[in-house]
């Protein structure tokens, strides 16, 4: 069998219907198979993730995949060793930890504003990548449609189609990432369901203003739908901006899902605890796509979270001297190797323009330049064909994670000098 492969957005798009007939063929009664769903046929893999994949056969340093290369505090990993010892192995509640859920709504009232109750308006789950789909799974109906701003976190796109909702895009324009009121106002009509906003945003490292978000949530009023809000990041904020929920504003309240996660807070990505908070009429429709989706999150790992929403206001404050000082290092070593970019007032991402070294490396637009550098240079970035609906609106872009070790951004700062020297030549 031959496995076409070819290069778009920096990953390798299989023939599914060609493989599949190769490996199946006919069925056990001789019929042809039936086709397989079409749906699937919207949208491909992640990029980011085929990066990561990519970066590992070549050996590189990974700024594709948003993860910390560096261990949790000590005294989350201690209180998940706990509890798989003391025999948190087994199902928890379907939707969550009753002290967990607990930690979440005292944490949402201290810090966000916003006041649900634990009991009926709380849905802890896999991650903030399943409240993303089980809220959309839980609210659409055939005919709605979802507004997205672009850049955006690439699952959003192919999470509506999967809802059965129809995506439209707003587009934040560099270099300060605003939207066009107009833009946005033509956006919302008589179909729209939802407004998805991710503030800090990803992967532009955009804070959503307080008047952004009183526009946004006067239009939501008035065209009587809904705000989800993904706020994985509130605590990745720089330059003294300020992270508001937009739950917390006049009339949202019962309009908001709120969706958020331990994962990038806490340097736990890979332990998958997320949650959801919503007026109890959506939450009870939003549990029940998720007890059928992944039934619970894992049982220690939210006994874990427990102990990282208690940690101290100083456990916060040390987390943003470390990430200002990564995006500092990042951002001085990018713009000497020759990128333009604007740094990023939230998340721990750059969206550099890579225009100028696009051309003197001789790589047509940024699926090429991305295999170029980690060839080059060994560094995997991200595309920003992979951010947009229209691949060309991000051909000259690329993202970076500087959510790295102070031994990882040395190591990326002496490789961008490399590209520095390349150039040059």
């Amino acid at each position: 069998m031959r496995l076409k492969v070819r290069l778009r957005r920096i990953k390798i798009i299989l023939s599914l219907d060609n493989i599949y007939s190769l490996l199946v063929g006919k069925n056990e009664k001789g019929g042809q198979v039936k086709p397989l769903s079409q749906i699937t046929n919207k949208f491909t893999e992640s990029v980011i993730r085929e990066m990561t994949r990519v970066c590992m056969a070549e050996g590189g340093v990974n700024l594709a995949q948003g993860f910390p290369d560096f261990d949790p505090p000590q005294e989350l990993k201690q209180a998940a060793i706990e509890a798989i010892e003391t025999g948190c192995n087994q199902y928890s509640i379907t939707f969550g930890e009753p002290d967990l859920r607990g930690a979440i709504a005292a944490k949402a009232l201290r810090y966000n504003q916003i006041d649900y109750d634990p009991g009926s308006e709380i849905t802890v789950t896999c991650g903030a990548t399943e409240a993303m789909i089980a809220t959309l799974k839980a609210i659409v109906n055939p005919g709605d449609e979802i507004i997205i701003f672009e850049p955006y976190y690439e699952n959003y796109g192919p999470d509506a189609i999967l809802s059965g909702a129809r995506p439209r895009y707003v587009t934040l324009r560099p270099p300060d990432w605003r939207y066009d009121p107009s833009e946005l106002a033509e956006a919302f009509n008589s179909n729209t369901k939802a407004v998805i906003i991710n503030t800090p945003n990803n992967p532009t490292g955009k804070v959503f203003s307080r008047m952004e978000l009183e526009d946004i949530a006067r239009l939501c009023i008035q065209w009587n739908c809904l705000a989800i809000t993904d706020e994985i990041y509130e605590h990745i904020i720089y330059d003294n901006e300020r992270h508001i929920s937009i739950a917390a504003l006049e009339g949202m309240a019962d309009r908001t899902v709120t969706i958020n996660s331990l994962s990038k807070t806490y340097s736990v990505t890979g332990w998958r605890v997320g949650w959801a908070l919503a007026h109890k009429n959506i939450t009870h429709r939003i549990r029940k796509v998720h007890d059928f989706l992944t039934v619970g999150a894992p049982t220690p790992f939210q006994k874990a979270g427990v102990c990282a929403l208690n940690l101290e206001e100083t456990y916060y404050e040390k987390l943003q001297s470390r990430y200002t000082q990564a995006r500092d290092r990042i951002c001085d070593a990018l713009l000497d190797a020759g990128f333009n970019l604007r740094s990023p007032k939230g998340a721990y991402y750059i969206m550099a323009d890579a225009d100028r070294l696009m051309d003197q490396l001789g790589a047509d637009g940024a699926d090429a330049f991305s295999l170029k550098l980690i060839h080059l240079a060994g560094i995997a970035t991200v595309p920003g064909t992979a951010f947009y609906h229209m691949e060309e609106m991000g051909n000259h872009q690329v993202r970076f994670c500087f959510a790295k070790s102070a031994a990882t951004l040395d190591e990326i700062c002496l490789r961008l000098d490399k590209v520095k020297q390349m150039v040059k030549a």
